[in-house]
């Protein structure tokens, strides 16, 4: 079995233990963006995950994870680093306009590198601190870059009236929950379980109070 094969089923398998139905070109679309990221990080050092296989599961099923969660027809990926979850939700659940944004150069040029590459119609990077960006969404996507604070605090203006922000967290994060900003409040929360993850993880799904 070539890696590629080695890859694609470990990621069918995790697709299908989610109990996720995808479109017919996600898998290998996801792929690509995976043997990218791997690429790119060899020389620019976009995330730690540095195995292909772990890839798969840190970074692919991990944002797949929250796809059930995902609403509305504009997303705002704040920290995406690399594209997580922004561009693997993109693929997964095509037809929505994403914005992605972080503030670090190297991470900018290969995301829209990236969106050139896969083709993804729809989806811009935008290199900006998140206190910066302007505009409004339905859904934003923070995969643990801050604290629920400051997450509110510095993106809070770009979520839309009855737009869902969906917090990606470790632990349940009930520490955090006291601070956050009046305006805002807890809606749900989930605990994840991300095939071969061996971890907690979480998402917390906010909206304005």
């Amino acid at each position: 079995m070539t890696t590629r094969d080695a890859l694609q089923a470990r990621l069918e398998q995790g697709i299908a233990a989610l109990g996720l139905s995808l479109p017919a070109d996600a898998v290998p679309r996801l792929l690509d963006y995976q043997a990218l990221l791997e690429r790119w990080n060899a020389a620019y050092n976009l995330t730690a995950v540095r195995d292909p296989a772990e890839m798969v599961t840190r970074h692919l099923l991990d944002s797949l994870a929250i796809l059930p969660y995902v609403q509305g027809a504009t997303l705002a990926d704040l920290g995406t680093g690399p594209g997580l979850p922004g561009i693997v939700l993109a693929i997964a659940a095509p037809g929505r306009q994403i914005l992605l944004v972080d503030s670090n150069g190297k991470k900018v040029r290969f995301l829209r590198e990236a969106i050139r590459a896969l083709k993804l119609d729809g989806v811009r990077a935008l290199q900006s601190r998140v206190e910066e960006v302007e505009g409004q969404f339905d859904c934003i996507t923070a995969r643990a870059f801050a604290s629920l604070a400051d997450m509110l605090a510095w993106g809070g203006h770009l979520l839309a009236p009855g737009g869902i922000w969906l917090a990606m967290k470790g632990k349940p994060a009930d520490d955090e929950l006291p601070g956050v900003p009046a305006g805002f409040a807890l809606r749900e929360r989930h605990a994840l379980k991300v095939p071969g993850l061996d971890a907690e993880r979480h998402v917390l799904l906010l909206g304005r109070a």
